[in-house]
């Protein structure tokens, strides 16, 4: 029975390595690409900046400066996309040169669409709506090279603490919550329940699916 044992260990962690193995080969093609080609982020957000570092070596960073203009009427994921779109598309059009993906995060809570709070008192209310109650947030992408565009999204469900009115006061006053869609940052300590789906889709930018949408841009 050890022998069994062993010999299906070592079959399993072959599977793994050629698994591994070729997703290595896949995204040193992409490299590659990128190596020789502006890559743009057209966000001003940090942690955008900082997610995409994790896929990207070297970027760009320059922001859209246009309203964040959408139809609300249409579905929440359609919402996203749109405003990834203006953004990216807001870019591209001064450098067409480029790989230029642009994101957007929206925060959907009892069919609303909640975007930054207007202010601390804005950031208060909101926090409490969401208290102990769950909702999803959604990031649309668009990703532009020469006449390919992409646009998809990704959505991930939250749950939220219960949060005291002490919480609240002391988690605005530092902040952290006044720049986010939603006014929370699944990162900051306390906040969050649980939460199922991409966590990097909450924090701005879902990594695993820009992943893919440049391996597929820069491949196909």
């Amino acid at each position: 029975m050890p022998s069994l044992v062993a010999a299906f260990k070592t079959c399993k962690d072959q599977i793994f390595g050629m698994c591994r193995a070729a997703v290595f080969r896949l995204s040193a093609r992409a490299s590659g690409k990128l190596f020789e080609m502006d890559v743009i982020l057209a966000s001003a957000s940090p942690r955008r900046r900082e997610l995409l570092k994790k896929i990207v070596h070297s970027f760009k960073v320059i922001p859209a400066v246009g309203g964040e203009n959408a139809d609300m009427s249409l579905p929440p994921e359609d919402i996203a996309c749109s405003l990834a779109e203006h953004k990216c598309d807001e870019v591209f059009a001064s450098h067409p040169g480029g790989v230029v993906i642009g994101c957007d995060t929206i925060v959907v809570f009892e069919g609303e669409v909640l975007g930054k709070p207007r202010d601390g008192a804005d950031a208060a209310a909101t926090l409490k709506r969401l208290s102990g109650k769950p909702h999803c947030v959604i990031t649309g992408v668009c990703v532009r090279r020469g006449d390919k565009k992409l646009v998809r999204s990704e959505k991930t469900e939250v749950t939220f603490n219960v949060l005291s009115e002490e919480f609240i006061k002391d988690y605005v006053a530092g902040g952290s919550p006044l720049d986010k869609a939603g006014s929370y940052g699944i990162q900051d300590k306390g906040v969050v329940s649980h939460y199922s789906g991409s966590y990097s889709n909450v924090v701005g930018m879902p990594v695993g699916l820009v992943e893919k949408m440049l391996e597929k841009i820069l491949n196909d």
